[in-house]
C-alpha cells in the first residue's frame, strides 16, 4: 500500500470513488451526495486551500482524503478533514487510519498547526488523537446538526486553545446541508 499526495487530482476519478463508498455504507442517495461534493471540492476550490492524499493499491486508488482550508478571525492555519473514504473491500484493515495518519503528517510538515474534522468521534477521537471541542470554543462554519462529531486536534506541541470570533469553510462545504 502507498500513500501520497495527489498534485493534481482527478475530479472524476474521486467522484467515483466517493460514490461507490458511501452509497455501499449510506445508500445511493448519500453517495451521490458525497460523490457531488468530492468532485466540487476539486473544482472550485483554489490549490493553495485544498489537499487531496490517495492510497493506492498497485497502482489502483483504494482511499482518498481531503484536506480544506478553514478560515478563522485569527492567523491560525486551520484545516478541515473530509470528506474521507475507502474501497469497501479495503475497509476494516487499518488503511483509513494509516492514510489519514499520512495525511496528518504531510499537513503539520506544511505548517499547519491546527485540524478539525466532523465526524465519529470514537473513530476520530479515539484512534487518531482528535478531541471534542464545542462551538463556543471553535465556532463551525454553519450551525452543527451533531454537536458532538465537532472534533479538533493539534498539530503542534501546543495544546488546543479556543479562538473567538466566527470560521468559514471553503466554497464547495458552504451549505448548512453539510453541517
Amino acid at each position: 500500500m502507498n500513500f501520497l499526495h495527489l498534485e493534481q487530482p482527478q475530479a472524476e476519478i474521486l467522484k467515483q470513488l466517493f460514490t461507490m463508498t458511501f452509497s455501499d455504507s449510506e445508500g445511493p442517495e448519500e453517495g451521490k451526495v458525497v460523490g457531488q461534493l468530492a468532485k466540487n471540492l476539486i473544482e472550485q476550490t483554489d490549490s493553495k486551500d485544498i489537499y487531496v492524499f490517495a492510497a493506492m493499491d498497485n497502482n489502483v486508488l483504494v482511499g482518498a482524503i481531503y484536506f480544506t482550508r478553514l478560515n478563522f478571525e485569527s492567523d491560525k492555519k486551520a484545516f478541515l478533514l473530509a470528506p474521507v473514504a475507502v474501497q469497501t473491500d479495503y475497509q476494516g484493515k487499518g488503511v483509513g487510519q494509516k492514510l489519514i495518519k499520512f495525511g496528518l503528517d504531510a499537513m503539520a510538515q506544511q505548517g499547519v498547526s491546527l485540524m478539525f474534522t466532523y465526524g465519529d468521534p470514537r473513530f476520530y477521537g479515539d484512534r487518531l488523537g482528535f478531541e471534542h471541542v464545542t462551538v463556543d470554543q471553535f465556532a463551525a462554519p454553519h450551525k452543527l446538526s451533531y454537536p458532538h462529531g465537532w472534533l479538533a486536534k493539534s498539530l503542534t506541541q501546543e495544546p488546543l486553545k479556543p479562538i473567538a470570533g466566527a470560521s468559514s469553510s471553503v466554497e464547495a462545504f458552504d451549505k448548512p446541508e453539510y453541517w
